[in-house]
């Protein structure tokens, strides 16, 4: 009997295994993969990351910095409105070196972490949860006393105990290219229905273009019609389901949900990764396995930290979708130096964007 059974070893995943085994809990995480593949994720965050990160991870998973994002109504040859700092913003990572550097703190921290298991049943009893496991020795079952459910926005877990799916999935493409890049800007076009497209330089790493929308838009075209703009030869490609919106209960008697299979996401982004770590944090903190009442703090917790940042959040993407002439008034109108967090929109408020805004009004 495991104290947690932990579906999914992303970075929620990895993230509160290694919490949990910090504080003495028996831990046991399954991948159905190999972990970081395949690739459906950005590897643009907040600089934020490190904190979550072992010794020595920034010197091998680092590839570039970013001061700012250009941001266009049109296609690549479009005006530019850029948005940047004096410090730096943000930084292109290593995507599939993250899910494994954090795995391996989870299994330096004591979690049993298992490749190649895939979770085919989830049991809920009074008194513990039942999962069934296929692996590299064939079927087993497993017992724990609570679950983890961190296996992503399509989660088998959330499915197999009724839990509420996320408001909306949206459908995201990535490609890469091998030119080498080591500018220090994003290029973000208002070009894709309700969402946007992007163009990422990474470094000796080469370049990622990626696009997002709601099912019903031709992704593909949309996506095809960038790369075309951009005039490059794609590497390779992948793609994935980004969830927006939360659900109302990510909880149940003995199981939580963590990450995109609770929608723990960035709705003017579709970026999960340090929300989805600060949510493990908080189920780390809060939910003992022995008291299933724990679970309702869970709930409050990431809730009290994350909600109003969804919320303004949303607020933000209907920018998107405003008419293009309003877009481009607005966009020129506040372009320039910003104090603004990339993971924390209340920083629009904040005395240091206040202060940054005032300063270009000086003569």
């Amino acid at each position: 009997m495991y104290d947690f059974v932990v579906v999914g070893v992303g970075p929620a995943g990895a993230r509160f295994s290694r919490r949990a085994a910090e504080q003495g809990y028996d831990v046991l995480a399954l991948e159905k993969g190999t972990v970081g593949t395949p690739l459906a994720c950005s590897g643009h965050v907040s600089t934020d990351i490190w904190a979550f990160t072992g010794e020595g991870a920034r010197e091998e998973l680092f590839q570039n910095e970013i001061y700012g994002a250009r941001f266009h109504v049109g296609g690549p040859h479009s005006t530019a409105y850029p948005f940047y700092k004096d410090d730096v913003a943000s930084n292109v990572i290593d995507r599939v070196g993250l899910d494994r550097h954090l795995a391996d703190l989870a299994r330096e921290a004591g979690a049993d972490v298992r490749e190649a298991h895939t979770v085919t049943a989830v049991t809920e009893h009074d008194d513990h949860i039942a999962v069934v496991v296929n692996g590299p020795d064939g079927v087993l079952e497993v017992e724990g006393k609570m679950l983890a459910g961190c296996d992503g926005p399509r989660s088998r877990v959330r499915e197999a105990l009724s839990l509420p799916e996320p408001d909306e999935l949206l459908h995201g493409v990535l490609a890469f290219s091998d030119e080498v890049d080591h500018e220090n800007f994003v290029d973000v076009h208002l070009t894709a229905p309700t969402f946007f497209a992007w163009r990422i330089p990474r470094g000796e790493a080469g370049v990622e273009y990626g696009l997002a929308a709601p099912p019903g838009v031709q992704v593909t075209k949309h996506f095809e019609e960038l790369i075309d703009g951009y005039e490059i030869d794609v590497a390779h490609r992948c793609s994935g389901a980004i969830p927006i919106g939360p659900p109302s209960r990510v909880t149940s008697r003995r199981a939580f949900l963590i990450g995109d299979a609770a929608a723990q996401t960035k709705p003017f982004t579709g970026g999960g990764i340090l929300y989805g770590m600060t949510a493990a944090d908080h189920a780390a903190r809060e939910i003992n396995p022995d008291r299933p009442a724990t679970l309702a703090a869970y709930e409050r917790a990431w809730r009290d930290d994350l909600e109003r940042e969804q919320s303004l959040g949303h607020i933000l993407r209907r920018a998107y979708s405003l008419p293009e002439p309003v877009q481009r008034i607005g966009l020129n109108a506040l372009s320039g130096e910003i104090g603004v967090h990339m993971d924390r929109p209340t920083s629009l408020v904040s005395p240091s964007h206040l202060k940054t805004m005032l300063s270009r009004l000086r003569p």
